[in-house]
C-alpha cells in the first residue's frame, strides 16, 4: 500500500519501505500463501489437477464453510511475528469432505491477507481496491474468495509475474529509457479490463467467519510454544 510518509504500527506487524519513486510502501507479509495450496494439493492430496479439485468447491458454499485453516506452515510474520506458529485445520467432523478442506485452505490464506488489511486500516490507511497477481491469482475461485473476504475490488495485471516485471521497469528507468518511475508505470503497467468485484451477500457471511478464524491463533498460541 502506498502512503505519503513512513507508517509504523506499534507491534511492527507491517513493514514500511522507501519507494523507488520517492514515496513510501506499507507491506503486510504472510509467509505461505500459494505455498499452502501447493502443499495441500501436491503433498497431501496428490492431486492430478488443481482446477479439478477447485471445481468441487466452485459451486458450493462460499462464506458458509465450517472448516477453518490456519496457514502458518512456516510460522508467520504479519500480524503475529511468531516463528513458532503452525498450520492447523479446525472444525473437522465425520461429514467433512475433501472439498471442504480445499476450500478452507483457500479461505485461510484470504483471511491472513485480511489480517494485513485490518492492521493497515487501524493505522488509518484507506484501501479501496487492490491488485492480485502471482500463481495463486490465476485461480478464478481463489480471486473471488479473496475479493469477498477483503471486501474490495481486485484488478489483475497484464502478467502474473508482476514482481519481475516491476524489476524490469525499474531497470528501464535506470538505463534512461524513461525519465522517472511514474512515467514508466504510466507507459508500461496495464491491468485487464475485467475486475473481480466482491459479492455483497458473501461479504457479510465472511465477516463472521473471519471473526471466528481470527480468534483461533490466540487460542493456540500457548500450545505452539509447547511444541519443539
Amino acid at each position: 500500500m502506498t502512503t505519503d510518509g513512513c507508517v509504523v504500527d506499534e507491534h511492527n506487524a507491517l513493514h514500511s519501505f522507501c519507494s523507488a519513486d520517492g514515496g513510501w510502501n506499507l507491506m503486510g507479509c504472510i509467509l505461505t500463501a500459494a505455498g499452502c495450496n501447493k502443499w495441500w494439493m501436491d503433498d497431501i492430496l496428490g492431486a492430478d489437477s488443481y482446477d479439478a479439485e477447485q471445481a468441487l468447491v466452485a459451486g458450493g458454499k462460499l462464506g458458509q464453510n465450517d472448516v477453518y485453516f490456519l496457514p502458518y506452515l512456516m510460522g508467520e510474520r504479519t500480524p503475529h511475528n511468531d516463528p513458532r506458529a503452525r498450520g492447523a485445520f479446525v472444525g473437522l467432523r465425520m461429514d467433512t469432505t475433501r472439498a471442504d478442506m480445499t476450500q478452507a485452505v483457500l479461505e485461510g490464506v484470504a483471511f491472513a491477507l485480511r489480517d494485513c488489511l485490518q492492521i493497515a486500516r487501524a493505522e488509518e490507511v484507506e484501501v479501496m481496491a487492490s491488485t492480485i497477481c502471482g500463481g495463486g491469482a490465476t485461480s478464478p475461485l481463489w480471486r473471488a474468495i479473496c475479493a469477498d473476504v477483503l471486501g474490495i475490488p481486485l484488478q489483475i495485471p497484464q502478467t502474473p509475474q508482476a514482481p519481475a516485471f516491476g524489476a524490469a521497469m525499474l531497470a528501464s528507468v535506470c538505463c534512461g529509457a524513461f525519465p522517472d518511475v511514474a512515467e514508466c508505470a504510466h507507459r508500461l503497467a496495464r491491468v485487464e479490463e475485467q475486475m473481480v468485484f466482491p459479492n455483497k451477500e458473501i461479504i457479510a457471511l465472511y465477516r463472521g467467519h473471519y471473526s471466528t478464524w481470527h480468534s483461533m491463533y490466540p487460542a493456540l498460541k500457548d500450545i505452539y510454544r509447547q511444541m519443539l
